[in-house]
């Protein structure tokens, strides 16, 4: 890769609006504004180098490369700090409930609501793959396409060897230190349970030995603190992670593919609009201002958007759970660590809904009978569990539901060129339904701070906490 004129004037244009959100935070600008600022900026740059190079270019592919330093490397940081964080805020929350019975309620409202709406969307999927009159029938395939749909049928096996009791059994941690470096798919939620163990271990010597209990609970604080610490530097990078990952998505996409498959693109976006109406119903059936709560939320949904990651987005969903939405910081880990799991509304939830709908009719199947759409919404309830841990999430959770409702595999390519496109979107809807679990758990055991929540401080992130 050589540096060129229009490359360096691309690289200087981006570098000029990454010292503008600087300059932005050094005005003490609000989290949000910026934010918004910096997917503002994304579009209108990646829509210039769109227009002025055209898809596909080797200048935007060299633009994005370096982008790419921007974008990936925040996400890789938030990834860094995902495990310890975890583990450092469960066991904490877990001395300080020292109540077996309040952690099963928490874990069981969760992951209740998780499951639940999980089979509102995939409802709501079939229902817009129906109003839209989606089809698989006559679309043509070209070579990627084709490639996508070969890569999808040799995973198949994969896909069909994940069952229930097998995905339950792998996120027992054989080996926590293993799961802490991420390196299984269930890595997230085994984590999770060694938290838990450990945190139940060792309120079990509170009482029998206080002194060494006492110990613990002190080095779990100053871990805390200084994990809490980096999440917030981290976090301060946010504006310029979503500029830079904006920018590489909007220059990257190809216009005419959106074009050729824009009836999939609308309802699958009226599906994640839908289920994120049924999101907020929820926040004001348990008693919250919607309107209050997706102001507060709005951030955490813009990162998870244009970095189409679920799991990088549990540090910035936990500190927004806690620090806006006055959700205890047990229940805000459980909700984000399991819903980066369990039971994702977008992923596991409509996609794989709308994909048997469309494919079921190539085959001569009618996909509006009782006897197709009960088994759909079974399949897609359990076979949530777990899938979002596999690496492609998606992916994994449309090769299991195709596969046990015996539909075409391959045609699933088809959709591979707007791919990135509506993975934004279900990647919003997957952290707002985690976030929105953890929020009606914690207003339904009445442990929300209404104070917290009614308050309009913006969440700073800039201000130094104070010392320990």
């Amino acid at each position: 890769m050589t540096l060129n004129f229009p490359l360096i004037l691309n690289l200087a244009v981006a570098l000029g609006v990454c010292f503008l959100l600087y300059k932005m935070q050094e005005a003490h600008a609000s989290f949000t504004k910026r934010v918004f600022t910096g997917l503002g900026l994304g579009v209108l740059l990646g829509a210039a180098f769109q227009l002025i190079y055209s898809v596909p270019s080797p200048i935007i592919t060299e633009t994005n490369a370096y982008l790419d330093i921007i974008g990936t490397g925040y996400v890789k940081l938030l990834q860094m700090i995902v495990m310890p964080l975890i583990m450092v805020s469960i066991i904490a929350a877990i001395l300080k409930l020292r109540d077996a019975s309040s952690l099963g309620k928490i874990s069981a409202l969760t992951i209740g609501i998780l499951m639940l709406t999980t089979m509102v969307a995939a409802g709501i999927g079939i229902l817009m793959a129906k109003l839209f009159g989606l089809s698989a029938v006559g679309l043509t395939a070209t070579a990627a396409e084709v490639a996508r749909g070969d890569y999808l049928k040799g995973h198949l096996n994969t896909a069909q060897a994940i069952s229930l009791p097998s995905m339950i059994i792998s996120f027992i941690p054989a080996n926590p230190f293993l799961d802490m470096t991420g390196a299984r798919k269930t890595s997230t939620i085994a984590v999770v349970l060694f938290s838990i163990f450990l945190g139940i271990s060792a309120t079990g010597i509170a009482a029998k030995q206080p002194d060494i209990f006492d110990a613990f609970e002190r080095f779990i604080k100053v871990a805390h603190a200084i994990i809490m610490r980096m999440v917030t530097l981290v976090l301060r990078l946010t504006p310029f992670g979503v500029f830079a990952l904006m920018t590489q998505v909007v220059a990257g996409s190809s216009l005419d593919s959106i074009v050729k498959l824009l009836s999939f693109v609308t309802a699958s976006y009226s599906a994640l609009l839908l289920m994120f109406c049924v999101h907020l119903l929820l926040i004001s059936a348990s008693g919250l201002n919607a309107l209050r709560y997706v102001k507060k939320i709005f951030p955490v949904l813009a990162f998870a958007f244009t970095s189409r990651t679920s799991a990088g987005s549990i540090p910035m969903s936990m500190q927004t759970q806690t620090s806006r939405l006055g959700t205890p910081e047990g229940i805000a880990n459980f909700a984000a660590s399991f819903g980066s799991t369990i039971g994702q509304n977008g992923c596991a939830g409509i996609y794989p809904a709308m994909l048997a709908v469309m494919i079921a009719p190539t085959v001569g199947i009618d996909p509006m009978t009782l006897g197709f759409i009960v088994p759909l919404i079974a399949i897609i309830t359990v076979g949530s569990v777990g899938v979002a841990g596999v690496g492609g999430g998606a992916t994994f959770a449309a090769l299991i539901v195709l596969s046990a409702m015996d539909l075409p595999v391959a045609l699933a390519g088809l959709l591979i060129s707007i791919e990135p496109l509506i993975d934004m979107g279900r990647t919003a809807l997957n952290v707002s339904g985690s976030i929105t679990a953890g929020t009606v758990t914690s207003r339904v055991l009445g442990q929300t701070d209404m104070n917290v929540f009614n308050s309009d401080a913006p969440l700073n992130l800039d201000a130094d906490e104070k010392a320990a």
